[in-house]
């Protein structure tokens, strides 16, 4: 009844024109072939956004399409049915009242479960179409006493641990928690810290470090011995830093939201022990769209035109931290077809990419940046990403790429867009290559979106942002008023009291220009090129803060955090 097939997704799409054809012809080719339909192909490759692509979904099989990240659901009507149903059949009632409960699902195709529902619940039921991404992400709700459950895992096995040196069991399912943990709480970054009489965890949650918990010291050589295991690691050495990298399953019959994950591991020797740090490498982010980053139309529009060219250089800058890679990753997404050949050279390799050459940096073997980059440019690449500019050398032979007919995307710590052009001319590149060789610059942060669940707002006067931002800036976001609505979290279980839930990118981007170009040349200095490109039009990342303010995207507070606190 509401179904669809892969052909009326492929018809619909080639009328909205919103795939190259070429290309939706290839998705529909393989989803034929493959076990995963052409909607799943689709978002694997980052080509519509979840949302986008839901829409278009709900029209099809004409159904009305449900956010349920933007949807408040009541303890009531979560409860309703038990996890291990909702879970298992993809579904979430998220509303009701005395005749009829909402139901929100991803297969609403499957008459049996919505017969069962209005058996269970002999009432009408009013079927809402969501994405899968969306229903899963609504399945967390049922995880809110989730840091109970995992104290109360640690708790219950530390003492086992403790007691008997020959228990590993307690000590995989300790790292196991952790981790399964972490991943739910949509954190980056796992700190495992031995201190002088603890062993401390850490995560690292939109950008922000969050004590997590408290581990006996005695436990902590356990828990490092186990991830070296998993790491592949040498369990026997213990003054020497190691790297290594863990394919992590969730163990059998777990709650875990997500089965299987990637991370990064980094082992460093202290005063007190080893230290572990792991990053996690997300599945969500690889199907990062650039409308999805945060960018807005305007600048959208400046980035597309500068990786369509066929040559010259893109370039994201910013601090560690501030979402460089994924961008420069979402646009390498976005190029990468059988008609091209992509290499890149990165320090690490963060995520495969299925047909693109991907070069590790590997300091024992003295394959830096520039030595990779050299064997690339011989190679006969169209597409070079360098992951990141370091030094004079590798400068040097990435404008010398970008001038013969590449297309060269890079990364450079900076801390604006029109900064770039003097870091450039201290590496010893001259003027005249940079103006005629770099598309566009990008200048990034990343800021805490608020939770929409918890999400207030109230009034507040224009003349209190005069102390930290620019009087056209106010003026152009909030024109003449003279109170303005702002929103903020108030903080809740979810997200752990702290008004937030994920982050999203505020930007610069600078087009090079005629005038820019001219300013390069003549060696001006950044804060006048930085004055010509506002003249031209640039929004600056306070700018492009103060309108996802106005949009309630995110606080005050956070843009003058990541804006003010580089200056």
């Amino acid at each position: 009844m509401y179904s669809y097939t892969d052909k009326d997704l492929y018809q619909e799409l080639l009328d909205l024109e919103l795939i190259p054809k070429k290309v939706l012809d290839n998705l529909y080719k393989n989803s034929q072939k493959s076990k995963d339909d052409l909607a799943t192909l689709i978002l694997q490759e980052g080509l519509v956004p979840d949302q986008n692509l839901g829409q278009i979904i709900s029209n099809l099989i004409n159904l009305p399409l449900i956010d349920l990240s933007e949807t408040n659901i009541l303890d009531e009507n979560l409860n309703f049915l038990t996890e291990d149903f909702a879970r298992y059949n993809q579904v979430i009632i998220f509303d009701q009242n005395k005749e009829e409960i909402k139901v929100a699902t991803a297969h609403p195709e499957d008459i049996i479960v919505i017969d069962a529902l209005s058996k269970k619940t002999n009432k009408k039921i009013k079927l809402h179409y969501a994405t899968k991404k969306n229903v899963s992400e609504a399945l967390l709700l049922y995880h809110k006493d989730a840091g109970a459950m995992f104290t109360n895992i640690i708790e219950e096995n530390v003492a086992n641990a403790k007691s008997n040196a020959k228990v590993e069991p307690p000590i995989i399912k300790i790292v196991d928690t952790i981790i399964g943990y972490a991943d739910q709480k949509k954190a980056s970054d796992i700190h495992i810290e031995p201190l002088e009489d603890i062993s401390l965890i850490r995560f690292r949650i939109d950008g922000m470090m969050t004590d997590i918990v408290r581990l006996p010291e005695e436990i902590h050589p356990r828990i490092v011995t186990r991830i070296k295991v998993l790491s592949n690691l040498r369990t026997d050495e213990h003054q020497a830093a190691q790297d290594g990298k863990i394919q992590w399953s969730a163990p059998e019959n777990s709650n875990f939201s997500t089965q299987k994950l990637d991370l990064r591991v980094s082992i460093v020797p202290s005063t007190d022990g080893e230290k572990i740090v792991m990053r996690l490498l997300s599945e969500s982010s690889r199907q990062l769209s650039l409308e999805d980053l945060g960018l807005s139309s305007a600048d959208l529009e400046k980035v597309q035109h500068a990786y369509k060219k066929p040559h010259g250089m893109i370039l994201a800058t910013g601090p560690t931290g501030s979402g460089k890679t994924t961008t420069m990753y979402t646009i390498l997404k976005l190029l990468n077809s059988r008609e091209v050949n992509i290499s890149t050279i990165e320090d690490p390799v963060e995520y495969d990419i299925e047909g693109i050459t991907q070069i590790q940096v590997n300091k024992k073997t003295e394959l830096t940046f520039a030595k990779g980059l050299r064997s690339i440019v011989r190679q006969d690449p169209d597409i070079i990403l360098v992951g990141e500019i370091r030094d004079e050398e590798t400068a040097e032979i990435a404008v010398n790429a970008a001038m013969t007919g590449h297309l060269v995307l890079s990364t450079l710590h900076t801390n604006d867009s029109t900064t770039t052009m003097p870091r450039l001319t201290d590496m010893g590149i001259e003027p005249f290559l940079i103006s005629s060789t770099i598309n566009v610059v990008i200048a990034q942060r990343l800021v805490r979106k608020i939770h929409l669940k918890c999400r207030g707002s109230e009034e507040i006067d224009t003349s209190s942002l005069s102390n930290s931002f620019d009087k056209d800036f106010i003026s152009n976001a909030f024109g003449d008023k003279k109170t303005i609505r702002v929103y903020k979290g108030q903080g809740c279980d979810i997200c752990n009291g702290t008004g937030y839930e994920g982050r999203v990118g505020i930007y610069e981007v600078l087009t090079i220009d005629d005038d820019i170009r001219q300013a390069i040349v003549e060696k001006k200095d950044a804060s006048t090129i930085r004055d010509i490109a506002i003249k031209n039009g640039m929004n600056t990342m306070a700018q492009d803060g103060l309108e996802k303010v106005k949009q309630g995207v995110t606080t005050i507070e956070e843009i003058i955090r990541v804006t003010q606190e580089f200056d």
